[in-house]
């Protein structure tokens, strides 16, 4: 049952490891938002690189100075469920490409259908964030690399 008093968005994701892609958008959906719930996904069919209880500590580093506007929660099942139990009519979501779009479109559009009153918010990924995604920075990390210019600077690794 939604909370139409506290406009909550749900930035659903696995987040493994969280960007400065990501921060971004949260940070920018604050400015439409009361609070963003950034809920990180529990993926059956996939191994997380960290593990889940270190990336929520991580993400809630990134965002203390919001007031408490931004949740870190974990979640198993369908993200519409998800949705509903925390009050939020708003899915958030990032585009960085057309390809991104289409993917996500179909997404949004099924969970319309079984969530009649859910809406899904695309915000445009920051053009100098368009090249970073999770999957990149796993392989950067696994090589040894610098990803310090991918992550949230007080984001722990």
């Amino acid at each position: 049952m939604p909370n139409d008093k506290i406009k909550t968005a749900v930035f659903p994701g696995s987040f493994d490891p969280f960007t400065i892609g990501h921060e971004s958008v949260v940070r920018r959906a604050l400015d439409m938002f009361d609070k963003v719930i950034v809920g990180i996904g529990w993926n059956t069919t996939k191994s997380r690189f960290f593990p889940i209880e270190k990336s929520m500590e991580s993400i809630r580093r990134v965002f203390e100075d919001t007031a408490g506007r931004v949740e870190v929660k974990v979640f198993k099942g369908l993200t519409v469920d998800f949705c509903k139990n925390e009050g939020s009519r708003y899915i958030l979501r990032g585009l960085r490409t057309a390809a991104d779009f289409e993917y996500e479109r179909a997404i949004a559009q099924t969970n319309k259908a079984m969530y009649p009153d859910i809406e899904t918010v695309f915000l445009l990924t920051l053009p100098q964030h368009t090249h970073v995604n999770s999957s990149i920075i796993r392989e950067i990390i696994k090589q040894g690399g610098d990803v310090s210019l991918f992550v949230p600077k007080n984001y722990m690794l």
